[in-house]
């Protein structure tokens, strides 16, 4: 099982709050106390059985009753998948030994989860990935630098726990230079029209994301592919290999932290707008279906606008925010600007009033800052000296230590 965090095992008394954001997004939130005081034994998330509830926990229904108060399965899997983002870290050369070394993976694919922490995971990873930015001087930041990584679960004891065969993309965190430079690039940009599309619907109904995370997706490097066309390489082969007749139905977790937060959700968008279909199943009525498609999110930014929100929604991705109320990352870029903003409907009944835009919206939409806040978002809240700390905020360990601290 994966090796787990400290805190990771122990529950700790929250005091949870519901609220509904902004244009009706749903969020909840809790406020963890991370005082090791009055801990209640909790059993460890790596042994909780999903089985059928898999598709609940990855969000069929939008996690809707399991937010408030946290589930504890889905604490356990927030728990797992954010171990993962640190296998990510973990094992990004940061130029600790030879400088030819910065930015790439230290470990070899046979060896990069029992090396960087997570000896027993059920999964083995498939293929590396590598992000290449342009926004640097190439003295400044390597042209190619690895990002995270692919992995599949292929333990059968594994696949009878969580109920289906789970395929994890992860991502790091802002390393190198060209990436620091990127993520300022606060602008929205349009994406490429799909097949299909109606020509003439507008800007107003163009999907945009951010500038920066998209060219850092998109951009190709000396050495490797784009890395959406990597991860479409090898999600497309996963899904050959494993996605058939009689086959334990495949899902598809992408999670990341702070800017591989951002391209988590990119990700998730590029699959499930592009993906390989797939039959599972004994019953000779199943029909053709893509793998779910979720993106956990520890830290992230906003990503796009209130177009690319609906475009995503309506290709059946989901997306799980984990937002820490003190950390600033997760309120940039732009500001969220909504449907209801934009005179295509009132807010949902029983929400309460938003807060006007400290920036008239006209002047928003000309800097190119309208952003909308996608999926649902657990919002956590951490205490202390913690949150009066700017960098402890937006730490992943801290994000892992508040959801293990979230009672069940």
């Amino acid at each position: 099982m994966a090796a787990s965090i400290s805190g990771a095992r122990t529950c700790y008394p929250s005091a949870a709050v519901a609220r509904r954001g902004g244009a009706g997004r749903r969020c909840s939130v809790v406020r963890s106390s991370l005082a090791t005081s009055s801990p209640a034994t909790c059993k460890p998330s790596g042994m909780m059985r999903i089985g059928r509830q898999w598709m609940e926990l990855q969000g069929a229904r939008d996690w809707d009753g399991l937010l408030n108060p946290l589930d504890g399965a889905l604490r356990g899997e927030l728990v797992r998948y954010g171990e993962f983002v640190r296998a990510a870290y973990a094992s990004f050369d940061f130029g600790g030994g030879a400088p030819s070394s910065y930015g790439s993976c230290r470990f070899p694919t046979s060896s990069l989860l029992r090396r960087s922490g997570l000896p027993e995971t059920g999964y083995r990873v498939t293929g590396i990935l590598h992000a290449a930015s342009t926004s640097a001087p190439s003295w400044l930041s390597c042209s190619s630098s690895y990002i995270g990584y692919v992995a599949v679960c292929d333990d059968e004891d594994e696949i009878e726990r969580l109920g289906r065969r789970d395929v994890v993309i992860a991502f790091r965190g802002t390393a190198t230079c060209g990436e620091w430079v990127d993520n300022f690039k606060s602008t929205l940009t349009h994406l490429p029209p799909r097949s299909g599309d109606v020509a003439g619907d507008g800007e107003a109904a163009a999907p945009m994301v951010e500038s920066g995370f998209w060219r850092l997706f998109t951009t190709p490097g000396k050495a490797h592919g784009s890395l959406q066309h990597q991860v479409r390489g090898e999600v497309q082969r996963i899904v050959g290999e494993y996605g058939g007749e009689g086959m334990p139905p495949l899902s598809i977790t992408v999670t990341g932290h702070s800017l591989g937060a951002a391209l988590a959700v990119l990700t998730a968008y590029d699959i499930t707008t592009n993906s390989p279909m797939q039959r599972h199943g004994d019953d000779d009525d199943d029909v053709d279906s893509p793998p779910m498609v979720t993106a956990v999110s520890f830290g992230g930014p906003r990503v796009g606008n209130a177009a690319f929100r609906r475009r995503l929604e309506e290709s059946g991705g989901k997306v799980l925010r984990v937002v820490n109320s003190n950390d600033v990352v997760t309120k940039v870029p732009g500001f969220p600007v909504d449907d209801d903003d934009c005179g295509g409907g009132g807010a949902r009944e029983g929400a309460p009033a938003r807060r006007k835009p400290r920036l008239p919206r006209w002047l928003v939409s000309k800097m190119g800052w309208e952003y909308s806040d996608v999926g649902r978002e657990l919002r956590l809240c951490s205490q202390g000296d913690t949150a009066r700390n700017v960098v402890a905020s937006h730490d992943l360990d801290l994000y892992l230590k508040l959801v293990a601290a979230c009672t069940y």
